[in-house]
């Protein structure tokens, strides 16, 4: 049996840059930091039979990975050269639809795992660019590199993208009081919506393929305020990273008609009220966590949001991205 845990990732700046509809023609930027909320894989090899299980939020079994209804298990096993003969169990810490990069986690966690099954060891860099192949080619889901690079590497985390795909990795300079700091006032709220980003990131893609202004521009201040928001770290001011989330949260609404709705415009000014100098919505929009920015009375701002029936994700920043947790293989799939 082999276990990989993988960090689920908040988007501090540039979210959205990092799609190829964006970065082929003005090149991508995101800072996002890994937390302790994970997900974990098992991978197993039955011994009495040559079937395949994969087990998630239902069970299948067949005799073949073409059979499965499950794409990305499906796809890593056919990247893999693995026909049969294996149990794929998942579970983790957050569901899928709240703006965490679950497929991505689950993506770069299971390619972690058949590798090690395999005995082949590969770098973080190259299990996330497969990860991107697997989702974004094979698959052809609408979403950008920024999810299967922060499940590889986790941490705080700066992503440059060239246009032609290239990514350039490298570690945010953070001090650790800044890292405390950060972790005290960036309070995470569940907004009780789950939601498939797909179509939000297929209308935002649209929209910049065919060069609406407003969308364009919106997305080149959002990769500004990504620059300003991880200077703003990096020197220790983290106060103007709420007010940088603020201007963020106004440009980020311009991009789709589904990224906001009465009910969370009504949640942000509340927040605001309460205290917070400004927030973000976790990934693309819609639904999953607010991370707003509070510096002060931190009670009474928790206090206000469980008024509005939020529930609060207390967490961490990862630091380790990917991991193998157990390895019991006594042998070569």
């Amino acid at each position: 049996m082999i276990i990989t845990r993988t960090p689920f990732r908040i988007t501090l700046g540039g979210g959205g840059t990092d799609l190829p509809s964006y970065y082929s023609k003005y090149g991508g930027f995101i800072f996002a930091a890994g937390i302790n909320k994970y997900m974990y894989i098992s991978v197993n090899r039955p011994i009495v039979d040559d079937l395949v299980r994969v087990k998630y939020s239902k069970s299948e079994i067949v005799s073949h990975r073409e059979e499965l209804q499950h794409d990305i298990a499906r796809e890593a096993m056919r990247m893999m050269n693995i026909e049969k003969g294996i149990e794929i169990v998942s579970m983790a810490d957050v569901p899928a639809g709240t703006g965490l990069g679950s497929s991505s986690c689950y993506a770069v966690g299971l390619l972690n795992a058949l590798h090690t099954m395999k005995r082949e060891f590969v770098d973080l860099q190259t299990l996330a660019e497969e990860a991107c192949e697997l989702e974004i080619n094979r698959l052809g889901k609408p979403i950008g590199k920024q999810d299967q690079y922060m499940a590889a590497f986790g941490g705080l985390t700066v992503l440059d993208i060239d246009k032609d795909g290239t990514v350039k990795v490298r570690k945010a300079r953070v001090s650790d009081t800044t890292i405390d700091d950060l972790n005290r006032n960036l309070l995470m709220f569940y907004t009780n919506t789950s939601r498939s980003a797909d179509a939000i990131l297929y209308e935002q893609s649209k929209s910049v393929k065919e060069g609406k202004q407003n969308v364009v521009e919106s997305m080149h201040y959002i990769k500004e305020i990504g620059y300003k928001i991880l200077e703003a770290v990096e020197s220790g001011n983290i106060t103007e990273v709420g007010i940088l989330f603020d201007k963020h949260w106004a440009y980020k609404k311009k991009i789709s008609s589904k990224m906001s709705n009465p009910y969370f415009d009504y949640i942000y000014d509340t927040a605001k009220k309460a205290g917070a100098l400004g927030g973000k919505i976790t990934g693309a929009g819609g639904g999953g966590f607010f991370v707003f920015y509070v510096e002060e009375k931190h009670s009474k701002f928790k206090e206000e949001m469980k008024r509005l029936g939020l529930r609060e994700m207390r967490y961490r920043f990862d630091f380790e991205g990917t991991k193998v947790l157990v390895n019991f293989m006594d042998g070569v799939l």
